[in-house]
């Protein structure tokens, strides 16, 4: 299972004196040209900047819901081998990579052909998307063992897409996938979601992916 996750605007700062390296990054035999240019336009002065792990960097509503460090030792090990950061940066990191703080927003045309050929080295059978449209257009998955996290809020009978406090949700959901048994399939997918919130699930058709909705009362 691969899980795509979106970065976060809000950071904290390196903790350690280990300074950056590209050649250490995961993906760095697709990325690395590619995070030279980005480091460039982003005047990272990265040969003094701090580093930590990316799970302890991204600071934001997700990650504060995912919670890595309640993890059980299984669930962190699954996070750290199932989970893939977006980032505008570096493209795609996993948990553990040891990266600096950092403020840029993302280019897809930079990343784009990249990150794809990066991600699809993966060979995932199933993958849950949990990243923001802001991000999403770097790779397009294949649609048919892809699972699209959605969030909605009913209020009054009425129903609306929830922006921000997305994020709180798509993290509770990757938690829960961290801490479940293995799962294979949009299908059983479907069925974990269901025991933690009320849902609504739509077919694979066409180009577009699987969709879970998670529908949260106002």
């Amino acid at each position: 299972m691969l899980i795509l996750l979106p970065p976060s605007e809000g950071k904290n700062e390196g903790a350690h004196e280990q300074v950056l390296s590209l050649a250490k990054l995961s993906f760095s035999k697709y990325l690395t040209d590619s995070r030279v240019r980005a480091m460039t336009e982003s005047k990272l002065k990265a040969a003094k900047a701090k580093t930590s792990a990316a799970i302890d960097i991204y600071s934001g509503v997700l990650y504060q819901s995912l919670d890595y460090s309640s993890l059980s030792a299984r669930a962190r090990k699954r996070a750290d081998k199932e989970i893939v950061i977006i980032s505008a940066l570096f493209g795609a990191l996993r948990p553990q990579d040891q990266i600096p703080t950092y403020k840029m927003k993302i280019k897809s045309s930079l990343w784009k052909v990249a990150v794809s050929q990066a991600l699809e080295s993966l060979n995932s059978d199933l993958i849950i998307d949990c990243r923001s449209s802001t991000y999403a257009g770097v790779w397009t998955p294949d649609p048919s063992k892809t699972v699209a996290v959605r969030v909605f809020q009913v209020k009054k009978g009425k129903r609306s897409v929830i922006t921000h406090m997305s994020k709180k949700y798509r993290g509770e959901f990757t938690q829960i996938l961290l801490k479940s048994k293995m799962i294979k399939t949009p299908q059983e997918v479907k069925v974990l979601a269901s025991k933690h919130f009320k849902v609504e699930f739509h077919q694979q058709v066409g180009k577009e992916p699987w969709y879970l909705d998670l529908i949260i009362k106002g």
